[in-house]
């Protein structure tokens, strides 16, 4: 079970297919919103059961509700990979029926010695991808996530290629927004990496986002350059992570579309701002090299935040200490 955020459901695939290829006996099912039903698609071996929100599954008798309508599927064992009141819930009614369960454990107490002002203990702490495949092995399923497999390439279907062209180009993807501001790259730094980016014809620039504010954002960017295409509000979601899945190469803040990218087998660059990798949310198979962070010199506060929701007066500037120039080698390095 886990419902939210979309990057970190995104964050459980590489572990469940992991799981899959290792007990290709056993039988997943996933306990998630409907809108993250195609991140599954293609793993074999695995239902998606709806989390109906508003509706059936509302309150705590909804709780009990989606506890009896899982119980129907005859179910072992339950891995809460959430570890909030409603998953908290269904896990102890299924432990009260005398199945098997087990919970992540999200680090919490690690992750204010990391963020925290004074007496900061700053190191790796595990990622989320090993704290997921803990549960699994709580339950008795130890899983080994060191050599991974991903999806092919999704063929992209007419209506995406009508938009982007079909000329052999490198796709590069650009990402630029996050939940916080902390972790947004400045407008006009990010418009300096794709004018440099802009003047290579061989690559082609899709940028991605969504809603009204962040489109406008996203045209403005594109609007000089031929090769630099705004992708958001053009294709539905399920056609999104078809064309990600395309990319040559991803730049995205610590945000969902870095975990997207990251679990088709994209390689990703990320730039970190209030937040950190240390945390444990970088991004599924990628190297700390491709992780742009702030300069804790100039500011020795970081990381403030796990997830960049926390504002220090003083820091507003920290992901300016990450040059455009810099952004743009990493990204060609991954072109070579």
């Amino acid at each position: 079970m886990r419902l939210s955020a979309m990057g970190d459901v995104a964050m459980t695939v590489p572990v469940l297919r992991a799981f899959v290829k290792q007990y290709p006996e056993v039988k997943i099912t996933v306990i998630s919103r409907p809108f993250f039903k195609p991140f599954f698609d293609e793993i074999p071996n695995l239902d998606f059961f709806t989390f109906d929100e508003k509706e059936r599954h509302k309150g705590f008798s909804g709780l009990v509700r989606l506890f009896q309508d899982v119980k129907k599927l005859k179910i072992d064992a339950f891995a809460d990979l959430h570890n909030v009141l409603r998953s908290k819930i269904v896990s102890l009614l299924f432990a009260l029926s005398g199945k098997k369960r087990a919970t992540v454990d999200k680090g919490r107490e690690g992750k204010k010695e990391l963020t925290r002002a004074e007496n900061k203990i700053f190191k790796q702490l595990p990622t989320m991808f090993e704290r997921h495949a803990k549960v699994f092995n709580e339950l008795g399923f130890p899983l080994d996530l060191s050599n991974p497999t991903f999806p092919e390439k999704a063929k992209l279907s007419w209506d995406i290629l009508e938009i982007i062209g079909d000329d052999n180009q490198k796709l590069i993807g650009i990402a630029p927004f996050a939940q916080y501001n902390s972790k947004v790259y400045p407008q006009d730094l990010m418009q300096e990496v794709i004018t440099k980016l802009a003047e290579n014809k061989s690559y082609k620039i899709l940028l991605f986002g969504g809603g009204k504010k962040e489109i406008e954002i996203l045209d403005s960017l594109a609007k000089p350059f031929e090769n630099v295409i705004n992708m958001a509000g053009k294709i539905k979601f399920q056609q999104e992570l078809q064309l990600i899945s395309n990319l040559d190469v991803m730049l995205s803040m610590d945000s969902g579309n870095a975990h997207i990218a990251a679990m088709l087998g994209v390689k990703v660059i990320t730039l970190w701002g209030a937040t950190h990798p240390f945390a444990g949310f970088l991004p599924f198979n990628q190297t700390m090299e491709n992780a742009l962070v702030s300069d804790r010199n100039q500011y020795p506060k970081l990381p403030t935040s796990v997830y960049g929701n926390k504002i220090v007066d003083g820091y507003e500037d920290a992901m300016r200490s990450i040059s455009p120039e810099k952004v743009v080698f990493s990204i060609q390095s991954q072109l070579l």
